[in-house]
């Protein structure tokens, strides 16, 4: 019987060490695919017009001032890595594809999309995504 306990028990702490590494190794796989997909429908052309685009709105300057002043070490993560982990454990997978989709097919609004994270993310969360992304454009 205890032979039985200490092989369950070990079957246990093996599984969970496997899904923590599941999570933790596809998370980082999850956001270099997500980033390298972005990377590859923004070449040079598309990211000058999302600068110039950044440039003529007078909300996104006021928000990319803000985040340019903001000290990383008070947000709660700093690293696409970590944003796509927070996003994923807080919104989930299917609730972002989701999303996408409505997205590129034009059912839902900025707006409606800003919502959904603001509704789900602490404020803390959100300037720590501004900050990720400003960093990642100004790569």
């Amino acid at each position: 019987m205890k032979k039985f306990l200490t092989f369950t028990a070990i079957i246990f702490v093996l599984l969970g060490a496997a899904g923590y590494a599941t999570w933790h190794f596809g998370t980082n796989i999850a956001s270099e695919k997500i980033i390298e997909k972005v990377e590859s429908t923004l070449d040079d052309e598309n990211l000058k017009e999302v600068h110039s685009y950044i440039e003529n709105d007078p909300k996104l300057q006021e928000m990319v001032s803000e985040v340019a002043s903001t000290n990383p070490d008070t947000l709660p993560f700093q690293t696409k890595e970590e944003a796509t982990r927070v996003l994923l454990k807080k919104v989930g997978v299917n609730r972002l594809l989701d999303i996408q989709e409505q997205a590129q097919n034009g059912a839902i609004t900025a707006d409606e999309v800003l919502s959904v994270i603001e509704g789900t993310l602490s404020e803390d969360e959100i300037s720590a995504l501004k900050y990720v992304l400003y960093t990642e454009l100004n790569k």
